[in-house]
């Protein structure tokens, strides 16, 4: 039991980023599919600028899940 900080630490590593990337990706697709609904001939640009967006908001989530690892290995 002398760990329940640490893991509370990990959880809350983990659990913020994700919420927030979901959070935010579903945003940004609400919003690209409503802007490709108001211009269809726009519709491959906002498509490619939403699978960058993305990607990036994805890359959060990864680089905390690598943090959290880390904090376990290191079990700080």
């Amino acid at each position: 039991m002398e760990n329940v900080g640490a893991f509370f630490a990990v959880a809350i590593t983990m659990l913020v980023p994700a919420v927030a990337s979901a959070l935010g990706q579903g945003w940004a697709t609400s919003s690209a599919v409503q802007a490709m609904s108001r211009q269809p001939e726009a519709a491959n640009d906002i498509r490619g600028a939403l699978m960058i967006a993305l990607a990036f908001m994805e890359a959060l989530t990864l680089f905390s899940w690598v943090i959290a690892m880390i904090m376990v290995l290191l079990k700080l």
